[in-house]
């Protein structure tokens, strides 16, 4: 058996974005982080996009709708 540690990346609109330390596995503190380099992402919704090239990519997608 051999276990393979996968990095991690979060994507926003094509840009991977800074994961610090400190915030590696608190995906709630990860994301308020996040919203104040991008606000729209405490909106967007958070998808798995599984693994890519040994690379484990989650992606904030922006909510679709309208106003009102």
């Amino acid at each position: 058996m051999q276990i393979n540690h996968l990095a991690r990346i979060y994507r926003y609109d094509g840009i991977d974005l800074p994961i610090p330390p400190h915030l590696a596995n608190d995906t709630q503190g990860l994301r308020a982080y996040h919203a104040t380099l991008y606000p729209a992402i405490l909106n967007a919704e958070l998808v798995d996009g599984g693994v890519i090239g040994g690379v484990h990519v989650t992606e904030y997608r922006r909510a679709v709708g309208t106003k009102g």
